[in-house]
């Protein structure tokens, strides 16, 4: 059985490390490479850092900044935020991405996300997908908005089928409010694709994580828990392990 991953995902906005509350409350942490120094020492799985500005900006996530991050990142590292050419991934790759996770560009031209894999491999394509909660219904979430055009599942599925080699679901309806995972959103969508599935937002504690990670996700992403509260990546670990959940 694969072992499951605890990923903490560090916003930026550009050069800033923030945390949002349902994408749109910001609180400034500072700087991102404190917070990959912090990780360092806490043998995590992998990191996942995400520009949430850099789309809206008509830009890439800074590939210098990426470079000096990856000198002092000793896991895996994916990078998202205005990627949506083969050069922006090509940049990033280079400057010591493990994976690059694209979002906004893959609504608008889903094509990109197979021309992607083609070049550079399944492996390292991460499709990242906003999405809010509508009763025990869910959409897909853009710019802001609902993207109504968008089918939450059909765009699972054709992700998969474009040859992304992993789905990032990003949870908007919890972000940053630390009120609990949503176990069945997270069971839905990993059971429904073959490809690896990372389910993040609302993660309450280290028993949660535990919760969510019994579905069949691959991994579970952590954000405020682990920038505001004591709980740390060990003892997540540690509570999956103790619910017989396969853990790093």
């Amino acid at each position: 059985m694969l072992r499951k991953r605890v990923i903490p995902i560090v916003l930026l906005d550009g050069f800033s490390v923030l945390k949002t509350i349902q994408f749109k409350q910001r609180r400034n942490l500072g700087s991102p490479v404190t917070v990959v120094r912090t990780y360092n020492t806490r043998n995590v799985d992998e990191l996942i850092l995400l520009d949430i500005d850099a789309s809206k900006q008509g830009r890439a996530i800074d590939k210098f900044t990426i470079q000096d991050l990856a000198r002092e990142c000793f896991m895996p590292l994916t990078v998202g935020g205005g990627i949506s050419t083969l050069g922006d991934i090509e940049d990033l790759l280079k400057k010591g991405a493990d994976k690059v996770a694209i979002n906004s560009v893959a609504l608008s031209r889903p094509s990109f996300i197979n021309e992607a894999a083609k070049v550079f491999g399944s492996q390292c394509i991460v499709h990242s997908i906003d999405v809010v909660e509508d009763g025990s219904d869910f959409a897909v979430f853009s710019n802001g908005q609902v993207c109504t055009e968008s089918n939450f599942f059909d765009l699972i599925k054709q992700s998969e089928d474009l040859g992304a080699g992993e789905l990032l679901i990003n949870n908007v309806t919890r972000d940053g409010c630390m009120q609990g995972g949503n176990r069945y959103l997270a069971e839905l969508v990993s059971s429904t694709v073959r490809i690896p599935v990372i389910y993040a937002g609302g993660i309450s504690s280290a028993s949660d994580v535990a919760t969510v990670a019994s579905t069949s996700v691959s991994g579970v992403g952590v954000s405020s828990l682990f920038h505001f509260t004591d709980t740390t990546p060990d003892l997540c670990r540690k509570a999956m392990a103790a619910a017989n959940i396969p853990v790093r």
